[in-house]
């Protein structure tokens, strides 16, 4: 395909982006208070619709003139809900606050847009205007970031397309409309952007050997099949800027010829389909997606494909089974999906942070791009950092940033005053990395060389309280079912490790079991067809390697030592602290297992208690009366 005519482009996409800034300035210049709300997932699931609710009922009641504008989640994602207010009388910048309940959304639409009273106890951080919207200013958090992707997340509504095009949406498309198909190719091996679906493998390439295979129909696939547990970075893209995925999209159908372009996402994301849906028929109106995108010779369909939610469809070649409308199973490779993917035709598949990553590349050089970063790992990375973490949420930080950085500096570190065991990156395919190993780059071969991976972007931070042999069960119970079953080594490789795991945690683990472990781990490793397989054993092996020690703890003495796993716990009262006539524990137990002893003290019935731990989360902080204790042997007889 030769470069388009420049002036028809030039010409439609002015008119686009002129209405869109002529909205943007309209909105902006009328001097009424404005409430921005997150309305991602995570800002819902948290409250978020109640707390619109209540802003909607206050400014009624009090006739209070203001424009509520819901967009998507900024990735704070512990302080959710999000609100921030723009109160232009002010004379304070907008202002960001942090789990705003219904109850604090009255009282600060009241103290605030009334009275001029910002109550500053509930501020999270001030904010500065950045063209179209706020950006948060002076927050540590936010300071150690390098936001390419997210950029405009929590900033935008997704639900419309002008305010994406008003802060320099679908110009980078426009642009590339008016290069050869090789220049963005060639731009784009030039950054060195690898895939963020967490193989790495370079995406100028992939999109160079699609372009020369042979094939008339051609498609573009966005894989947003995001199954890790833990994970939500590609879902939070789709919720607060599918736009920049679908421009992403259409740049690489452009480079590599493709007319046919599909977004695979979960059914489980039900919020996701219906805003990409949306945002799909928002383009196709204006004229960038469709027949004769922006009046040039370049024709592109978008279609949303929603996946059943198998873990195993997020490798490529079972992803392209299950939208033919078969069992989603991998196949081998070669040929690989650029050469013979969907229908046969060659097929580029990305994942979602990839794409999105393409219109700032294009938009700003590969040089640019690659100043960030490392030198073989350019650009940035997302994480959703969970588990035992102070500020839990969505994270892009430049590759080369070290473990300790992140989970400390950035995230606040573990709460509670409790001490940092492990991490573990990559999902259900990754690994668990102690201490020892925080000072790691984040980058993808740093990573790997620790014994773990980049995998797609969740990492779960645990605690001292955290049993890594019960960890390595929870993983592989999850990886086993997911498994599709057509490897004999992944079907029943995986199923006899999770049953020997699950055997030890029980305190019937044997002699030989962990030698037994690492022997079938190496074997489903080197025996598998796709990356479910040859990953599964990842958590098995990095924690028997780092914490060898408590799974012969569990083995050997019939012990938990962080007295997590049931089976090797047991809950007793300390006669000595517990308080006479109080009957916290009682009534905290669902099967009336503590009883009152002739003292008026009380006791737990072994016999009866189901180790639920709700006597330990009952007694007041100053008797401390409930003890755990590992093994159960330990736990007294009380009369």
């Amino acid at each position: 395909m030769s470069p388009l005519n420049n002036e028809t482009v030039q010409k439609a996409f002015g008119v686009i982006r002129d209405e869109a800034k002529r909205r943007r300035d309209a909105f902006r210049e009328e001097p009424v208070p404005k409430i921005q709300i997150g309305m991602a997932t995570c800002g819902i699931a948290s409250g978020a619709l109640e707390t619109k609710n209540a802003f909607e009922e206050v400014l009624a009641e009090r006739k209070i003139k203001a424009h509520i504008r819901t967009v998507g989640c900024i990735g704070h994602c512990y302080a959710e809900p999000v609100v921030i207010m723009d109160h232009p009388e002010s004379g304070f910048p907008p202002i960001f606050y942090h789990n705003v309940t219904p109850g604090k959304a009255k009282m600060l639409a009241k103290s605030f847009l009334e009275d001029g009273d910002p109550l500053f106890e509930h501020v999270l951080g001030a904010m500065e205007e950045n063209d179209l919207v706020p950006q948060v200013l002076d927050f540590p958090r936010f300071n150690q970031e390098k936001r390419v992707v997210l950029e405009k997340c929590g900033c935008v509504d997704p639900e419309d397309i002008y305010e994406y095009i008003a802060d320099g949406g679908y110009e980078t498309l426009a642009k590339t409309l008016q290069l050869a198909p090789n220049e963005i190719i060639e731009e784009v091996q030039e950054s060195g952007l690898r895939g963020r679906g967490g193989a790495g493998f370079p995406t100028g390439r992939k999109w160079d050997l699609a372009r020369n295979a042979d094939g008339q129909h051609k498609t573009v696939i966005c894989n947003a099949d995001e199954g890790d547990p833990g994970a939500y970075m590609d879902r939070t893209l789709l919720e607060s800027n599918p736009h920049q995925v679908l421009e992403g999209m259409a740049i690489c159908a452009y480079a590599v010829g493709a007319q046919k372009a599909i977004v695979y996402v979960r059914a489980e994301y039900p919020l996701a389909v219906k805003i990409v849906t949306k945002a799909i028929g928002q383009a196709r109106e204006l004229g960038l997606l469709g027949e004769g995108v922006l009046g040039s010779s370049f024709d592109l369909e978008i279609d949303v494909f929603q996946g059943s939610g198998a873990f195993v469809c997020g490798e490529e070649t079972a992803l392209i089974q299950s939208i033919e409308g078969n069992r989603g199973m991998p196949r081998h490779r070669p040929p690989y999906p650029v050469q013979q993917g969907l229908g046969g035709q060659p097929t580029v598949i990305n994942n979602v942070k990839t794409l999105a990553s393409i219109p700032p590349i294009i938009e700003h050089g590969a040089t640019w791009f690659r100043a960030i970063g490392t030198e073989e790992s350019p650009g940035t990375a997302i994480f959703s950092v969970v588990g035992n973490v102070v500020h839990a949420g969505l994270v892009e930080i430049p590759m080369g940033v070290t473990l300790r950085t992140l989970i400390f500096d950035i995230c606040g570190g573990v709460p509670n005053k409790k001490k940092f065991k492990a991490v573990q990156i990559g999902g259900p395919s990754g690994g668990c990395l102690p201490e020892e190993f925080l000072d790691t780059p984040i980058d993808f071969d740093s990573l790997i060389q620790a014994g773990a991976m980049m995998g797609s972007g969740g990492m779960v931070v645990m605690d001292e309280d955290t049993c890594m042999v019960d960890v390595s069960r929870y993983f592989l119970d999850f990886t086993q079912k997911e498994s599709c079953g057509k490897c004999t080594f992944c079907r029943i490789g995986t199923h006899h490790l999770l049953n020997t795991l699950e055997r030890i945690t029980k305190g019937e683990g044997r002699d030989g079991d962990l030698d037994q472990l690492e022997t079938l781990s190496e074997d489903i490793k080197n025996g598998s067809l796709c990356g479910l397989g040859k990953t599964a054993p990842n958590p098995v092996l990095t924690s028997l390697r780092y914490f060898r020690d408590e799974y012969e703890a569990h083995v050997k003495e019939r012990r938990c030592p962080a007295r997590m796993c049931r089976t090797l716990t047991a809950f007793y009262i300390d006669l000595d602290k517990c308080a006479r006539g109080c009957d916290a524990c009682v009534g905290s137990c669902p099967v009336e297992a503590i009883f009152t002893t002739k003292n008026r003290k009380k006791g737990v019935d072994q016999s009866l208690c189901v180790k639920c731990g709700e006597c330990m989360v009952a007694c007041p902080a100053e008797y401390d009366a409930v003890m755990k204790v590992s093994p159960p042997d330990l736990a007294p007889v009380v009369d």
